[in-house]
């Protein structure tokens, strides 16, 4: 039997549910507003306390009400406040299924795509939507499958607010992590942003496209496509003499060009080399020392040194203090090749060092010899190895040999 204090929170909570059952817009509305205000951050063992173990039973009146009146706007951004006090409580995953069931991500995405419907009312969607993908890989393909990435793509390229804009990039970007089924898909979305007439939705899919491309090649390294790949980023560190040619001729030319060099797609794409070589280093000790017998450290050095780019001169001295913090070795030839002055203003601050180049510096840094994977090869494998950081296992060992192996060959 139930006790008598049970009984008079059951009863309050009947009656609470009445109250909302006969309630008109006006007074729902002022329901929403005491519900918000009262229970904003509660976990959902202290929702059920409030509601007397009958949460769910005020949710789906909400859940209801919402896909009843979403068109007509009414009440429909407290609607999704007071949805969200439920789906981002902790410990809420039977809140989530709940809302789920009854097609929430179908109706959080057709709210994006009606034009009466309010600036702010959709921007509470998207928070929703930025939830349920936090949740979990199967909500994020819920919501992919649901044709989401076109909804929110098209909504981000429409929105007239920047605020609601960067809410939209953070559900974008958390869709294309974490979500291997359908990360191209993602990626596909950013990339049809870019011609759209929205420059903050340009920038904002940019910045996306970046960390989708370095998440991608992430993926990669684990396929047949691993060497080539690596190649192909340490290969960028160092833009062909074609290309500069080129560049110095239509300084000489013009001299405002210079002025466009933060642009060029042959610094852009040094930059983009040299962060995404420092996160796969980061991410596998195993890819850092492929890396060594591609002449990482000569074309990390090389870019310190571009004095008209000075985001990859940035990225090329964090990457480069990752591979001296991690081999010894590398640590030892990058102070011959940098001498100790600068070699002790590269330690005491990799990422500011641009600023404190002067020409001669990034001349020394831009002409460098250093040549860590000749000091590899004339040791051999095993020997390479334990100068580096120690001894390996033999399988490991075996395929570094073949790296250092064709790098003898390459140089025949």
């Amino acid at each position: 039997m139930t006790s008598i204090k049970e009984q008079a929170a059951i009863s309050r909570l009947l009656s609470f549910l009445q109250e909302w059952d006969n309630a008109g817009k006006v007074a729902r509305s002022h329901i929403l507003d005491k519900f918000i205000e009262t229970n904003r951050g509660k976990t959902a063992p202290e929702l059920e306390q409030e509601f007397s173990q009958g949460a769910s039973l005020f949710l789906v009146r909400l859940t209801t009400s919402l896909r009843i009146t979403y068109v007509t706007d009414s009440c429909l951004e407290k609607l999704l406040r007071s949805i969200g006090i439920f789906l981002s409580a902790v410990s809420s995953n039977r809140y989530l299924i709940e809302f789920l069931e009854v097609g929430g991500v179908l109706t959080l995405l057709e709210i994006l795509g009606l034009e009466k419907i309010k600036e702010e009312a959709k921007k509470e969607s998207v928070k929703l939507l930025q939830v349920i993908a936090n949740s979990g890989r199967t909500y994020k393909e819920l919501i992919c499958e649901s044709y989401g990435v076109r909804s929110i793509a098209e909504f981000l390229a429409k929105s007239k607010s920047e605020e609601t804009q960067e809410e939209v990039q953070v559900l974008l970007d958390s869709l294309v992590h974490g979500n291997p089924k359908y990360q191209n898909q993602v990626y596909k979305g950013l990339i049809a942003l870019l011609p759209c007439e929205s420059p903050k939705a340009q920038q904002l899919s940019l910045q996306t496209i970046r960390t989708a491309q370095i998440e991608l090649i992430k993926d990669l390294v684990g396929y047949d496509v691993r060497q080539a790949l690596l190649k192909g980023l340490v290969a960028l560190l160092i833009p062909s003499v074609k290309e500069t040619s080129k560049l110095q001729a239509k300084i000489l030319s013009d001299p405002s060009v210079l002025q466009l060099a933060p642009s060029l797609p042959m610094f852009l794409q040094q930059a983009a080399a040299a962060k995404a070589i420092g996160v796969l280093a980061r991410n596998d000790m195993s890819i850092a020392e492929e890396l060594l017998y591609l002449h990482v450290v000569h074309g990390l050095m090389a870019a310190m040194g571009n004095m008209d780019h000075s985001n990859s001169q940035r990225l090329a001295s964090l990457t480069l203090e990752c591979f001296v913090q991690m081999f010894p070795l590398v640590a030892e030839h990058v102070r011959k090749g940098m001498g100790e002055e600068l070699y002790q203003l590269f330690l005491s601050n990799a990422e500011d060092l641009y600023m404190k180049l002067d020409s001669i510096q990034a001349d020394i840094l831009a002409a460098n010899k250093v040549n860590v994977t000749k000091a590899l090869r004339l040791h051999g494998g095993s020997y390479s190895m334990n100068i580096l950081y120690g001894s390996h296992d033999s399988a490991q060992m075996a395929y570094l040999t073949h790296f250092e192996k064709e790098d003898v060959e390459s140089k025949e």
